[in-house]
């Protein structure tokens, strides 16, 4: 690999190890809140994380979810991988793109609203034997 290439996000988040990942970019929900959600996730099963989610009240936890989901239908169909023995190994949330607002004030001034999004990335890998 020379200096000036980046290593695949393959390489960068499992290495040669079973398993797979799944992102989902330009989530309209805010980074601090899904990282709420994420943090509760982390480290369980799979099928745990996916109960977990259904029922949590977070607004976040839908699109949690739907990554969890295909993160670990990516392991069944690339590494042909029982999503009973997978576990969420990583789950982080980045900060994506802010689209920004005005909202006007007294005296013809305005002031920002920030809507904010994120990306959520969720690395699902066999149980440790």
């Amino acid at each position: 690999m020379t200096k000036d290439t980046r290593p695949s996000r393959r390489q960068a988040l499992l290495g040669d190890r079973p398993g797979s990942y799944a992102v989902a970019r330009q989530v309209r929900v805010s980074p601090t809140k899904a990282r709420r959600v994420v943090d509760l996730v982390r480290g369980m099963s799979v099928e745990d994380a996916l109960v977990t989610l259904k029922f949590a009240p977070q607004a976040a936890s839908d699109p949690v979810y739907k990554v969890v989901a295909s993160a670990a239908a990516n392991a069944a169909n690339t590494d042909n991988l029982r999503s009973e023995d997978l576990v969420v190994s990583q789950a982080f949330v980045d900060e994506g793109v802010t689209m920004r607002r005005i909202r006007p004030r007294a005296k013809g001034s305005a002031s920002r609203i920030l809507k904010r999004s994120s990306h959520i990335t969720v690395v699902v890998e066999p149980k440790e034997a």
